[in-house]
């Protein structure tokens, strides 16, 4: 899948990865894709959360190695 924007939450503990998420996700246009990398297993549950809570689309998400990856489709909230 494409995306547009990238963020980058390596290394950072819960609550700077959702933190940043937010403010990332706040200058995307509807439709558009954000791909997410972060190392705290927090976020497999946060950022689903996130998702839901705010209207966002998590269209993929998966683990290679230490990192946990997310694709996510703005939506129209």
């Amino acid at each position: 899948m494409e995306f547009q924007h990238e963020l980058d939450a390596t290394g950072l503990m819960c609550p700077e990865p959702v933190m940043m998420l937010h403010s990332k996700v706040r200058d995307m246009a509807v439709g558009e894709v954000l791909k997410v990398t972060a190392t705290d297993p927090s976020t497999k549950r946060d950022i689903a959360k996130f998702c839901s809570f705010l209207g966002h689309a998590l269209e993929q998400q998966w683990e290679d190695g230490q990192c946990f990856y997310f694709l996510i489709r703005k939506g129209e909230k």
